[in-house]
């Protein structure tokens, strides 16, 4: 549903395979780097040489993409059976910060989110400030192009996971949120999606 989202699940998957491969790195605090603000050179200054580099269309424009992933098979899991895993990814448009997500499976900083409280949300009724009580700190952030310049901002919540082996074969989750605000900062959207297995 998402393209960034299957970016970060790309990402997430290769660095899985590799056991414990990556330069493990803390997630940046909120006010770390600002959406529209924000330059790649100064994410770059900030965390180091990304990881991977890509491109990707998104309503009609292109950006650019850059990651840092970890994983380590050794590590400790939010959940029993969980390879551990953290992916951040930044999008720029003409080098301007619109896009950025983190995902991670370890326990110290682990991104699943209680997707029963969904139903609690309104379009139109809900704030930002009630949705992050609601679900917590968000994994993402976005704004246009990121998402149609008719939602406004958006935020976004993520988790994935990977389990079992190269003898038993993996077997991979991923659920993602987004959801959108207008311009009095009450949900206008909301989008859901989960596939693979637990």
């Amino acid at each position: 549903m998402f393209k960034s989202i299957k970016s970060a699940l790309f990402i997430s998957i290769v660095v899985i395979l590799a056991a414990c491969a990556g330069t493990d790195f803390v997630r940046p605090s909120e006010e770390a780097f600002k959406l529209g603000k924000t330059s790649y050179s100064q994410v770059v200054q900030q965390l180091g040489a990304p990881r991977r580099e890509g491109t990707l269309l998104k309503n009609d424009k292109l950006l650019k993409s850059t990651s840092y992933s970890y994983a380590a098979a050794g590590g400790e899991p939010l959940e029993a059976g969980v390879i551990p895993a953290r992916a951040m990814t930044y999008y720029f448009l003409n080098d301007t910060l619109v896009g950025q997500e983190f995902v991670s499976s370890f326990k110290s900083d682990g991104s699943d989110f209680d997707d029963t409280k969904i139903a609690a949300i309104a379009k139109g009724r809900t704030t930002r400030a009630e949705v992050i009580q609601l679900l917590g700190r968000s994994s993402g952030s976005y704004i246009s192009p990121m998402v149609k310049a008719t939602s406004g901002e958006a935020v976004g919540y993520t988790y994935i996971t990977t389990k079992g082996g190269a003898f038993t074969g993996f077997r991979f989750f991923r659920k993602s949120l987004l959801i959108s605000f207008n311009e009095s900062d009450q949900v206008s959207d909301i989008e859901f999606s989960s596939s693979g297995n637990k």
